[in-house]
């Protein structure tokens, strides 16, 4: 939604990838997470404008043997992830910062790192994948 706090860069310096769900808002922040390690990034429903026309809707995100799909809502998710042989599914949108298992998927929200939303925490998601299963470490950030 238009803000990078300083918080969240520094909880993504050292990543070996930055994947962002969505409502990036300012196409400056992209840039400036390009900066930090590799990037993935979806439109959400707030991303519009000449900027965001090429950004995808959906990304499948290849890390070493493992696939990854990113969309921004969840409800737009018309593939069967594990069929499709996705260890994970992002999303955003909701701003409420969860994850579960379904099957062998692991799907999760990191939340949002931008702008205080509603009474939701400010949160991004590390993903920890040098073993199975991968474990998730939200990180809360500080409202200014």
């Amino acid at each position: 939604h238009g803000l990078l706090r300083p918080e969240a860069t520094q909880a993504l310096q050292g990543s070996d990838l930055i994947i962002h769900a969505g409502d990036v808002g300012n196409p400056g922040i992209i840039a400036r997470l390009k900066t930090i390690a590799p990037l993935f990034v979806v439109r959400g429903n707030i991303d519009s404008g000449a900027w965001a026309n090429d950004l995808p809707a959906n990304e499948v995100v290849q890390f070493g043997h493992s696939s990854i799909y990113v969309i921004h809502d969840l409800h737009d998710l018309t593939r069967d992830p594990e069929a499709a042989g996705f260890s994970a599914v992002i999303t955003g949108h909701t701003h409420r910062a969860h994850e579960y298992r379904k099957g062998k998927v692991l799907f999760l929200n990191p939340g949002s790192a931008g702008p205080k939303r509603f009474d939701l925490p400010i949160t991004l998601a590390r993903m920890h994948i040098e073993k199975e299963p991968w474990s998730v470490e939200f990180v809360r950030l500080t409202a200014p």
